[in-house]
């Protein structure tokens, strides 16, 4: 039996760190959304024990240090599995991005196997499962907009962003998640993300409060460690951006714009400066029932 499930790239339209938790991590808050660039997760079904990964990035590990293995592995042994199978991961989310690219790998994963062996595990349950393997995991297993706090595992579904257009930007040079929040100094920030706002522009479905509204406590650090991301976001609002934002710990940085003429003379003028440019759109809005829904992972 074959399976298919896209994993889709994420992006922080606000990030905040509030305090450094007795476990060493810190405890987050942050307005996360997905858009439409996506990994393809492919699933066959194998008659012998073994996990077979192959992608088709060699900037990813493609054993048992990979997000998506871990999830298999994780959920057959959880679950008694004693089948194998072969994953291969179509890979078009930039690695190391801050765009959450593996941890989208692991969530189709779990999604994917969930049907390929007839679990029938709710989403709820596969994340926390998800939970196990990685922060951002539990967020992509449901996709679309979250309030996430904790580590990342406690989430609140929120409206999707009006319909839009996402430029993502990838320098060349990437960064270290765990050398970001090294250098992050909770006490000493002085803008902080305005979380409750956000969400209240995202149910007004105010496209021009959710573009002043964008901040990330992180990208300060990020760019004194990576220049070119100071830079990018400069190029961004003089190519026309209405919103710019580093995503995550970086180094990727977004920029939203309302119209796809515009999405476009922004991806030609930054060709030249940055490897990896896409335009892509916000992914769909969440029906009503699930727009109120709470989820505890």
């Amino acid at each position: 039996m074959f399976i298919s499930e896209k994993a889709p790239a994420k992006i922080n339209l606000t990030l905040d760190a509030l305090y450094k938790r007795a476990d060493g991590y810190h405890e987050l808050e942050m307005v996360m959304t997905s858009v439409d660039l996506a990994d393809r997760i492919d699933l066959l079904s194998l008659p012998h024990s073994a996990i077979l990964l192959e992608s088709s990035s060699g900037l990813v590990p493609q054993d048992d240090k990979n997000l998506a293995y871990m999830a298999a592995s994780l959920l057959r042994k959880k679950m008694g599995i004693r089948r194998g199978v072969a994953i291969k991961i179509d890979k078009k989310v930039p690695v190391a991005a801050g765009l959450a690219g593996g941890s989208s790998d692991a969530a189709a994963t779990l999604r994917g196997l969930n049907r390929l062996w007839g679990l029938g595990l709710s989403l709820r349950e596969l994340a926390e499962i998800g939970s196990e393997i990685g922060s951002d995991v539990p967020y992509c297993v449901y996709g679309n907009t979250a309030l996430a706090k904790g580590r990342g595992e406690r989430l609140q579904v929120l409206p999707a962003p009006p319909s839009c257009w996402v430029v993502l930007a990838k320098p060349s040079q990437g960064v270290s998640t765990a050398d970001v929040f090294g250098e992050l100094k909770v006490d000493h920030v002085q803008t902080r993300p305005k979380t409750k706002e956000m969400m209240e522009a995202l149910y007004r479905q105010d496209y021009r409060a959710i573009t002043r509204l964008l901040s990330n406590v992180l990208e300060p650090i990020t760019m004194n460690m990576e220049p070119d991301v100071r830079k990018l976001k400069e190029k961004m609002y003089q190519f026309g951006a209405d919103g710019v934002l580093m995503s995550g710990s970086g180094p990727t940085v977004f920029a939203l714009v309302d119209r796809e003429s515009r999405a476009k003379r922004m991806v030609n003028s930054l060709k030249g400066f940055c490897p990896q440019v896409f335009a892509v759109r916000m992914l769909g809005n969440l029906n009503k029932t699930k727009q109120n829904a709470i989820v505890q992972a």
